[in-house]
């Protein structure tokens, strides 16, 4: 009996159900791998804060290594708010990992020292008229997107050249009160 050749139709039959069969085994590949396995690998963001003005600490997971936990970003929330006015708004999960990135490049387990988080527009009007240096009209502070800080056991000049590495965001360093703005905007310096 003779054999007969493989056409080009054939190869395409047999590429086709060798894809379907694959694809009926993914769910069945995705409970060998518990969920719990997989987040086991994963890496905790935590962060430490004290705050200058309040006086308030807080140091957090907030970040489980899959996901941002709701919990935790109110409590962050609730710290970074204008100590001024009392107004909370949500503060950009993106700046938490710019400190969190921040705090590991500069080889640090400090905490971060709180000058500014959240402003609202009536606290940065009345500091641009009051003349406090660097107040801008349209700070990233009244969207939740900037913070001011120091990092315990870090200098100042260190936490700025460590920001600026990572090329994520502004970063504003005013050295005679030794603090150091990070914002999540375009990457730019002062």
């Amino acid at each position: 009996m003779q054999q007969k050749k493989p056409n080009s139709n054939d190869r395409i039959d047999q590429s086709r159900r060798f894809f379907v069969k694959g694809c009926a085994l993914l769910p069945a590949a995705a409970l060998v791998t518990p969920w719990h396995l997989a987040r086991a690998t994963a890496v905790e963001r935590i962060l430490s804060f004290h705050h200058t003005h309040t006086g308030e600490n807080l140091s957090v997971v907030y970040h489980d290594g899959a996901d941002y936990l709701p919990d935790a970003l109110t409590e962050v929330n609730h710290l970074l708010r204008d100590f001024r006015s009392e107004e909370i708004y949500p503060i950009d999960p993106s700046l938490l990992d710019f400190l969190s990135s921040v705090r590991s490049l500069a080889g640090s387990r400090g905490t971060f020292e709180v000058i500014s988080g959240y402003r609202s527009p009536a606290t940065n009007t009345m500091l641009r008229r009051k003349g406090s240096g660097g107040v801008a009209k349209r700070s990233l502070h009244m969207q939740g997107k900037a913070i001011d800080v120091r990092l315990s056991g870090v200098d100042s000049a260190k936490l700025r050249q460590v920001s600026i590495a990572l090329a994520q965001g502004g970063v504003g360093y005013y050295s005679k009160s030794e603090f150091v703005h990070l914002d999540t905007g375009r990457f730019r310096t002062w």
